[in-house]
């Protein structure tokens, strides 16, 4: 591959696209903008694909799974795990210096496992304390080491170029996106850091009078979308995501049933395969071990409670982002409402969402788009094939 990202710069950092400059030698210029061409008909023209191949990707790089959707047709997604054998045996037992994915969930005990992200960002990339601890730097390298998986997994061939769209948090700050960067910067030849909740917008082809969630595992971001690249004050991005809920039904689950032994991951997957927030749902039942003996726990209510405690935080989201719209359009903003996201698998969650802006909104109306794990991935690769000809040469 022909990689040129080492003189990487970020050109324009703008709330909803930062763009990475792979290159000196075409800088953009002060007057150039970070907004997308929508026109689904612009393509990059012949004598770049002549020159050389591009293969085009979007990724959503999320805190619990990464997804990929690519020019070539390929869509991938697995768990944003990395893990490294803990010593000679396990490198021996396991035949490879580092796992992912679903791999370093059924070898975890063999395994030192990270997750590099968290919140959506690097981890370590936060603040000034964090940047060049050995923490920061370990994570920094799983989180590398991920995004050069994710392309792998594109099958792109050697000699193409890969251009790339990111999706991060919302309201990511530039150390955040700095960090991505950096971590797609060895594998990636051209790059653009985009807000989740638009580009999950913008592969639905919703570009205004809507409000989008976006639910991920470290956190939930939301986008007021009204014809434009949303800025600053369009965005909000909430710590309230699928690892809280994780830790609330833990919470919940050790105190109403102080005996049960169980683990995180166990949480986890029973989360995955029974999530609800509906008053109507069939009990959940699992068995799991009280004193080493197989028993039946009923976590109906757990779960529920659990699940439904992200809806008043973004609720309360919802009504900010609608108040501070034009008076005249805020009713429909509330009732063309996108819930995409891993947590917007929650059963019933679109409806209970629905039910709480009709108690402390005045009304509204969600909906689920139509591929919660890959809608992001979805936008980001239209994203990417939308961008002007003659931006595309900027960048090469």
């Amino acid at each position: 591959m022909v990689t040129t990202t080492d003189k990487m710069n970020v050109k324009n950092e703008g709330d909803g696209v930062t763009i990475a400059d792979p290159g000196t030698a075409s800088p953009l210029g002060k007057e150039a903008s970070p907004v997308v061409d929508s026109s689904p008909d612009t393509q990059p023209d012949e004598s770049m694909e002549t020159e050389q191949a591009i293969v085009w990707i979007g990724m959503d790089l999320g805190t619990s799974r990464t997804a990929i959707a690519c020019s070539n047709g390929v869509r991938e997604s697995f768990p944003s795990l990395v893990g490294y054998p803990k010593d000679v045996v396990s490198r021996k037992l396991l035949g490879t210096d580092v796992l992912y994915g679903k791999d370093v969930i059924a070898k975890r005990l063999s395994l030192n496992v990270y997750r590099p992200l968290e919140a959506g960002v690097i981890k370590g990339s936060n603040g000034a304390n964090d940047v060049g601890s050995d923490e920061a730097d370990a994570n920094m390298t799983a989180a590398r080491q991920l995004v050069k998986h994710a392309i792998r997994c594109a099958n792109a061939p050697a000699d193409s170029l890969v251009y790339c769209v990111i999706g991060a948090p919302a309201e990511a700050s530039i150390n955040n996106r700095h960090a991505i960067l950096e971590a797609a910067k060895e594998v990636i030849d051209s790059v653009i850091i985009c807000s989740e909740p638009f580009s999950v917008a913008y592969g639905m082809n919703v570009l205004t009078d809507a409000l989008v969630i976006d639910i991920g595992a470290g956190t939930t971001d939301l986008c007021r979308m009204h014809g434009t690249m949303p800025e600053a004050e369009d965005q909000v991005t909430l710590d309230h995501g699928g690892d809280v809920i994780d830790t609330n039904l833990a919470k919940l689950i050790k105190k109403n049933h102080p005996e049960v032994a169980f683990s995180n991951q166990m949480i986890i997957d029973i989360k995955e395969k029974f999530s609800t927030v509906r008053d109507t749902a069939d009990p959940i039942v699992v068995t799991w071990p009280v004193d080493t003996t197989p028993t039946e726990i009923d976590i109906t209510a757990e779960m529920k409670e659990a699940c439904f405690s992200i809806v008043p935080p973004i609720v309360d989201a919802l009504g900010k982002l609608v108040a501070s719209f034009d008076p005249e359009l805020q009713s429909v903003l509330r009732n063309n409402v996108l819930l995409g996201g891993g947590g917007s698998q929650i059963r019933g969650l679109a409806k209970a969402i629905s039910e709480y802006m009709d108690e402390h909104l005045g009304g509204g109306q969600v909906r689920q788009v139509e591929e919660p794990i890959f809608g992001g991935a979805n936008g980001a690769l239209l994203i990417s094939k939308d961008m002007p000809p003659e931006y595309w040469e900027q960048l090469s």
